[in-house]
């Protein structure tokens, strides 16, 4: 039996993806504390309830009430209540209210597109990851931030402490502005990897994680072999963002030197010799990703409903026992292990192995410290309380105490504080930390909510807080993992952007379906080559060409 070296665990200081979707994004540009054309100040009519003295360490508190119109993603795991304590806390101690227009999780990107586009736009519209703005910056519906971070303080100490300014200026536009502001992780903190029944692997013999993706192969060939009529695999998130195994091909890409699944993005794969781009499915490094998971499916290790099955289903498949795998994350496994627990099988344990290494090398994807963030309405800047809304969005996403608000909650109420160390209260629980408590610190009173907290809380310190012991082993394990190289961005003008969104739509849908023919088997990997033709008669060359241009016109 093949034994794979043991890694040990690294302390807190991480490096390593937190699996987002990718975005194409510059790299050049100033400091973001530079004067812009919003120098000569926010006039009076639009500083109504801001703070005259408001920095870093300053807890936002409105002079006066205020509501800020939002644009709210409806978590079914935690339906929105306007009755929760973040709601009522924030009204009563820092004057702030929301007039909110929900979206379901379901449909939101997809309402977000349709809202924004239409002009009715709220002011804050959180939940966008780097790369979603671009559509709506030639349309003037979007306020570009870049003009007024020098009214965010805690924003910018964030990014000047962390060294995030390259990440930053990956944001920007064409006309040299971004349009939007992430969430920074200190340090970067996986999420995804693949998901196994410990237990069942322990009693077929393999007792370490697989150090390579063929490794992996040979783990579910003897799962196969020791359960007979049992997936080794049977995997998810195929129907979300319509990507089929989305999760798992973005977490295995940077090991085979490209881009896929949820990561794919734009398509563009940047080569650092030769400083250009190519389209990442025309690439080796693609198809030798597709021809793997082609030979999982052919030779009986991946179950080929995975392709194509929704959530619940392949979640049903793990939890009865039918498969022995299952892409997952930090949260997911907690809520896998309580399948078991639920239905009696004590024995059952989950664990998230370490992302295998794979023939490009032993990688995770670039751009690992930013993470979903937010958007202002162009409209914004003509509402009264427009300063009092970039200070009270800069306490809330990047000040310590908003950070910790968004997170935890209220000390005395839903935690504990002794020093620095966090204790949630005896009756409310997160993702299984205090499994006694009867309410949940999102459900019940709308903290830890992806609306409010960008980069899950931001510090090591707040997120390791409410870890799960095996969530911060991951993390731990993962840390020796090499970050790739931020990829250069290509800003396009309007015209170049309008042609671009032609022909990637197009082009997507071609990559969606053939990736999961090929995966299939239903197209043999001999006609690879016909493809590639296929994709040139889609405009794939000029596509590229597109993007290489406008790099070259950056400098």
């Amino acid at each position: 039996m093949r034994t794979t070296r043991k890694r040990a665990a690294v302390a807190a200081s991480v490096a390593v993806l937190a699996l987002t979707l990718t975005a194409a994004c510059s790299s050049d540009g100033g400091s973001t504390d530079e004067p812009s054309a919003s120098a000569s100040g926010i006039p009076d009519a639009q500083r109504v309830g801001a703070m005259d003295d408001f920095e870093v360490g300053t807890d936002f508190v409105a002079t006066e009430p205020v509501t800020f119109s939002v644009l709210y993603r409806d978590h079914p795991n935690y339906p929105l209540n306007k009755d929760w304590l973040f709601f009522s806390q924030l009204e009563e101690a820092n004057k702030v209210s929301f007039d909110l227009t929900s979206a379901p999780l379901s449909d939101w990107d997809a309402k977000k597109s349709l809202i924004i586009s239409a002009g009715d736009a709220p002011d804050l519209i959180p939940v966008t990851y780097p790369g979603q703005e671009t559509q709506f910056v030639s349309g003037g519906a979007l306020l570009p931030l870049s003009d007024y971070v020098q009214y965010m303080p805690n924003f910018q100490q964030k990014v000047e402490e962390w060294e995030l300014q390259p990440a930053i200026d990956n944001l920007k536009q064409a006309d040299g502005k971004y349009y939007m502001l992430p969430g920074l992780y200190q340090s970067p903190q996986p999420q995804y990897s693949i998901a196994v029944r410990q237990d069942l692997w322990e009693k077929a013999g393999i007792t370490d994680d697989p150090q390579t993706w063929d490794d992996l192969r040979d783990d579910l060939d003897t799962l196969k072999k020791a359960n007979p009529g049992v997936w080794p695999m049977s995997d998810r998130w195929s129907t979300t963002n319509n990507s089929p195994l989305g999760a798992t091909l973005q977490l295995a890409a940077p090991n085979f030197g490209t881009v896929a699944g949820w990561g794919f993005g734009n398509g563009l794969a940047y080569d650092q010799d030769s400083k250009t781009f190519s389209y990442a499915a025309s690439t080796d490094g693609y198809k030798d990703l597709v021809s793997y998971f082609a030979s999982l499916v052919e030779d009986g290790l991946l179950d080929p409903e995975s392709v194509t099955q929704d959530d619940d289903t392949a979640k049903q498949k793990f939890g009865s026992g039918q498969s022995l795998a299952i892409s997952g994350n930090t949260q997911e496994i907690t809520t896998y292990a309580k399948t078991f627990t639920d239905a009696g099988n004590t024995d059952a344990k989950v664990h998230l192995i370490r992302v295998p290494e794979g023939p490009a090398g032993d990688n995770v994807a670039s751009g690992s410290r930013v993470a979903s963030g937010f958007m202002l309405s162009s409209k914004a800047a003509e509402q009264p309380n427009f300063l009092a809304l970039l200070q009270f969005a800069d306490w809330l996403y990047y000040s310590d105490n908003g950070l910790e608000f968004a997170k935890y909650g209220v000390e005395g109420t839903t935690f504990t504080k002794d020093g620095e160390t966090r204790t949630l209260a005896a009756d409310v629980d997160w993702n299984g930390v205090n499994p006694a408590g009867t309410k949940k610190l999102n459900a019940d009173f709308g903290f830890s909510n992806g609306v409010w907290m960008l980069a899950n809380g931001t510090t090591d310190e707040l997120i390791r807080g409410l870890n799960t012991e095996a969530t911060n082993e991951f993390v731990d394990a993962m840390a020796d993992k090499t970050e790739l190289p931020l990829t250069p961005s290509a800003p396009l003008d309007e015209l170049q952007q309008e042609q671009i969104t032609l022909w990637q739509a197009a082009l997507n849908d071609s990559v969606t379906q053939n990736t999961a023919a090929f995966i299939l088997g239903q197209r043999p990997m001999s006609e690879w080559d016909a493809w590639q033709t296929e994709l040139k008669g889609l405009n794939v060359d000029q596509y590229v060409e597109t993007f290489n241009t406008a790099l070259a016109a950056k400098g």
